[in-house]
């Protein structure tokens, strides 16, 4: 019987079964890519590390902390101290390029390899005949093997080009390019000073893996006394994977959306087809079959429907799945291959079918109040409110679902439950919008608009319109792009504020004391100003609020988040507010003296938030081996858009002025070329100082921002084809309806060229209310994305908004007249002959 009562409706009902398959389809591709992403990792997880054991340090190894690291029983070591400084090119008229030096001594990596072309730049590298530099250097300036380069002194040559690094990934690597050297040619450069900003790496390669953990668990304590950090294969692992599930459970949640829009489809489409077969379920009531069989027929097909949706959707996952590494290769430490995994692929086709099946049960309750009298008695009616308990139930069932699914792919329920309060929200504000609409249009249309545009309108409120789920598929796919475009505009403007052309655009940073006047003329004997400047001292804090931060490291439930006290503070002292931060508690001491008490300093609101201080507690710091009661006297709030030195803790005048320093200097320069100028100046007199052009900085970042954005924009894009198969098959639904409507008013009198008109004032009126009602939800969305999750102020460009209601409005048109075609040419005589014998 559900095979037969589906005769004259399969094409229909198959077309909406379809608008499910892409929900399913980017579920299936992300499961198969984090189940791939989990396998690469594994496999590769030493690789990820280049060695079982990591320990480093910002300052050099003390005696103790040196004769920890000859202890460790590994089979072999090497050494890395990394540090920030200028490449000069001597053959490209000195030009200059910031660079993340590597000085190694030994055999790393242990696991993977140094990827560098050719090959021998290697071995060469190890025996100290010059560096290797990242292949993105020697593309930008046309550089090739051979030529000369300038590493503070050491006037040396390119080996080779840096294609891969084990753990690296591409973004790292166009903000920072790497440039290898052998560690025995460190002293040659003259560039590490006492206060040098640098890190330093000892790695070790172990006989087993299970050793490293128990040495790990063993020296824990010892490690945090001598402020040293530790890296492991296994946390490296725990790190990446957090960072590859929190990517995981966001596109799920995308394609979520495209599922539910697709159910939604996928329900309004059988509402309309068990609406029309009220009458055959009436009869077989009368002939005696019962609620559950006649029921039974129809939820058959409702299973159908969703089998074939979900089978489709398995299958474009598959054809998807190679396009995915594809966007993500290079941006990830690992490499990966396609893969499409059957347990992923599985558990997307039971979340689909059941989200679906979820759906398409709210019309089925109908079908459960048809009553015999309903055939007997022609005027009987079964009341509106009958199914409404069924409704009820099937709908807190789907919202309890949706909740469920939102917090298990979140990283705090209430994210999840946000998520869904935010989703459901948009769909009321788009339902409510389009029966506003069709309310609007029903009691006010002007009678001197043309013939053509009052009956596209009329046809918003006619009997059986679709409106609502037109007007829903549309809303719903402007919201998810433009509120993703509106997002991504916040964080460009966070990189390049309105008020950029006023700020400073390059640092200097890595001045040593006896350097820093020296620096300034040779600044401002190149005609730039000297903007912003301080000195740097670095510091750990080693007590809070009288306890010490080992003992808060070592509380389980701690609500002081494990970086804040494990990390290095670069700490600052002047006498002043700068102008990218302002008091808002307590008091700004300009001036004091160790001899008066403890220190007063000003904390950062943020990181105080975090550490639970507030005006008056204590904290201890051990700046370079030398203990500092301080106390705090304010808290400041940093504008950390804004480039300039900013500091968590500011100490007054007169307390540090003793301490190893390294100073930074913030300058504008007019234009690029005048940027390479300086560098080359301060390069040559002074090749320990790195320079910073923050122009470049802030376009590289751009471009990881947008490319970053290519993914997750490839996954809005399932919603909104998801949004246009739902609105055609919204079209499709309503066909033979529109025949007759339109067979009539020709044989009225009205021409095919007036009743097109009609349709395209009808589509017209429909994009343009859904782009417009999702683009004010796109906005609010973005404004509170900025203002609770970036912390930043909110900008919309009007050409993006205008722009996103013409694509939108243009494609609803295109789609509606392409669903519709054919409509305006069909034989009068055959339909009033169908009708006749109706």
């Amino acid at each position: 019987m559900a095979w037969r009562e589906s005769r004259a409706s399969r094409v229909r009902l198959i077309w909406f079964s379809l608008s499910i398959s892409l929900g399913v389809a980017a579920l299936a591709a992300v499961g198969s890519l984090s189940a791939t992403l989990r396998a690469a990792v594994d496999a590769q997880a030493k690789t990820l590390l280049g060695a079982d054991l990591v320990l480093s340090s910002r300052q050099p190894f003390s005696p103790a902390a040196e004769a920890l690291a000859r202890s460790v029983p590994a089979l072999e070591n090497a050494r890395e101290t990394s540090f920030s400084t200028m490449a000069v090119f001597p053959a490209l008229t000195n030009a200059t390029r910031l660079v993340n030096a590597r000085a190694l001594e030994g055999g790393f990596p242990f696991y993977g390899q140094l990827e560098c072309e050719p090959l021998s730049a290697l071995d060469a590298l190890r025996r100290g005949d010059g560096v290797i530099l990242d292949s993105s250097v020697l593309f930008q300036f046309g550089l090739k093997v051979g030529d000369p380069v300038h590493i503070g002194r050491w006037k040396t040559r390119i080996l080779g080009s840096l294609v891969r690094v084990p753990g690296d990934t591409v973004a790292f690597s166009a903000l920072a390019p790497r440039a290898y050297l052998a560690a025995s040619r460190l002293p040659d450069t003259g560039l590490l000073g006492a206060a040098s900003l640098a890190r330093y790496r000892v790695m070790f390669r172990w006989p087993e893996a299970a050793a490293v953990e128990e040495w790990s668990l063993t020296h824990g304590s010892e490690l945090s006394e001598l402020r040293l950090e530790m890296d492991t294969v296994e946390k490296r692992k725990q790190d990446l994977g957090r960072t590859l599930q929190n990517l995981n459970r966001f596109l799920n949640l995308v394609a979520a959306v495209a599922l539910i829009l697709g159910s939604i489809g996928v329900a309004s489409a059988l509402q309309v087809h068990v609406g029309s077969k009220l009458p055959n379920a009436a009869i077989l009531r009368c002939l005696g079959a019962g609620i559950n069989a006649t029921s039974a027929i129809y939820l058959a097909q409702a299973l159908a429907l969703t089998a074939v949706g979900t089978t489709v959707g398995l299958a474009i996952g598959g054809l998807v799945q190679p396009l995915i590494p594809q966007l993500l290769q290079g941006w990830l430490p690992v490499t990966f291959e396609a893969q499409f995994q059957l347990l992923p692929a599985l558990v997307a086709a039971l979340a689909g079918f059941s989200v679906s099946l979820a759906f398409t049960l709210l019309p089925l309750g109908v079908l459960r109040s048809v009553s015999p009298l309903s055939v007997i008695r022609g005027d009987y009616s079964r009341g509106d409110a009958s199914d409404r308990p069924w409704r009820i139930r099937i709908s807190l069932a789907i919202v309890f679902g949706l909740s469920l699914f939102a917090t298990i792919q979140a990283r705090r329920p209430w994210e999840g439950l946000a998520t869904v309060a935010g989703l459901l929200s948009a769909f009321g504000v788009l339902a409510g919008v389009a029966r506003g609409l069709v309310w609007m249009v029903k009691k006010w249309t002007p009678s001197g608009w043309p013939f053509a545009v009052r009956h596209g309108l009329a046809s918003l409120h006619r009997p059986g319109n679709r409106t609502l789920l037109v007007l829903t598929s549309v809303g719903l796919g402007t919201f998810l792009l433009v509120t993703l475009q509106l997002s991504r505009d916040v964080l460009l403007t966070q990189l390049f504020p309105a008020d950029r052309l006023q700020q400073p655009n390059a640092i200097l940073f890595d001045i040593q004391p006896d350097q820093r006047e020296a620096v300034v003329a040779s600044v401002q004997a190149e005609g730039f100003p000297v903007l912003d400047m301080a000195p740097i001292v670095t510091m750990r804090m080693t007590s809070l609020k009288g306890r010490s931060t080992d003992r808060l490291l070592a509380e389980t439930n701690s609500p002081i988040p494990g970086w804040t006290l494990r990390r290095e503070y670069r700490s600052t002292f002047r006498g002043r507010l700068v102008a990218s931060e302002r008091l808002i508690a307590g008091r700004f001491v300009p001036r004091a003296t160790e001899t008066e008490g403890p220190v007063p300093i000003t904390v950062e609101s943020g990181i105080a938030r975090d550490l639970g201080l507030s005006v008056g507690d204590a904290v201890t710091f051990d700046i370079q081996g030398v203990p500092m009661e301080t106390r705090v006297a304010g808290l400041r709030e940093v504008d950390w858009k804004q480039v300039r030195p900013n500091f968590f803790v500011v100490f007054p005048e007169g307390v540090l002025e003793s301490a190893p320093a390294m100073t930074v200097l913030a300058t504008r320069v007019p234009d690029a070329a005048s940027s390479a100028r300086l560098q080359r100046t301060i390069v040559a007199r002074f090749p320990n100082v790195s320079a910073i052009d923050l122009t470049l900085v802030l376009e590289t970042l751009d471009r990881v921002v947008t490319q970053a954005g290519y993914g997750i924009r490839f996954m809005a894009l399932f919603t909104v084809l998801t949004g246009l198969v739902v609105m055609a098959g919204a079209i499709l639904t309503g066909r033979w309806q529109r025949v007759r409507e339109m067979v009539l008013l020709r044989t009225l009198g009205a021409s095919r060229r007036q009743l097109q008109q009609a349709l395209l004032a009808e589509y017209a009126a429909l994009g343009v209310l859904g782009a417009l009602t999702g683009t004010l939800l796109a906005c609010a969305a973005a404004w509170a994305l900025a203002r609770f999750a970036f912390r930043s102020p909110f900008t919309a460009s009007p050409l993006v908004l205008m722009g996103a209601v013409l694509i939108v409005t243009t494609l609803t048109v295109v789609v509606g007249l392409l669903s519709s075609r054919g409509i305006t040419r069909q034989s009068p005589l055959k339909v009033l002959r169908s009708e006749s014998v109706s």
